[in-house]
């Protein structure tokens, strides 16, 4: 079994930032991806970023040049530094691993997720 839990979330003011991080645990077969999601309230949970096995980096478009995902193997830890943040990037934000099926490259349905972190950006 796989867990993975995040941290990092926390209220910062517009303009500001802030990095997420994911450790994960258990039995995880190398190479894999992984990926960040977020769900605002009353809104479709959407995928932010994606980290695949191959190391390559896809964002949602809303994100880009924002956001940063990246992985330490060794740590086995997943981060996303989260720069230039916005009121509407006000969401819960959740880790998941081992992406089973993408949507024009980014992670659409992960095998694992996180129990998710609170960020909230005010204006």
């Amino acid at each position: 079994q796989v867990q993975l839990v995040e941290s990092g979330g926390g209220s910062v003011q517009a303009g500001g930032s802030l990095r997420l991080s994911c450790v994960s645990s258990g039995s995880i077969p190398s190479p894999y991806s992984m990926a960040w999601f977020r769900q605002a309230p009353g809104k479709e949970r959407e995928g932010v970023a994606t980290i695949r096995s191959d190391t390559s980096t896809i964002y949602a478009d809303s994100v880009k040049g924002r956001f940063t995902v990246s992985k330490d193997i060794a740590k086995k830890t997943l981060y996303l530094e989260m720069n230039s943040l916005k009121p509407e990037d006000t969401a819960m934000y959740y880790c998941a691993a081992i992406c089973v099926a993408y949507v024009s490259g980014r992670c659409r349905e992960p095998k694992y997720w996180g129990q998710g972190t609170q960020v909230t950006v005010s204006s």
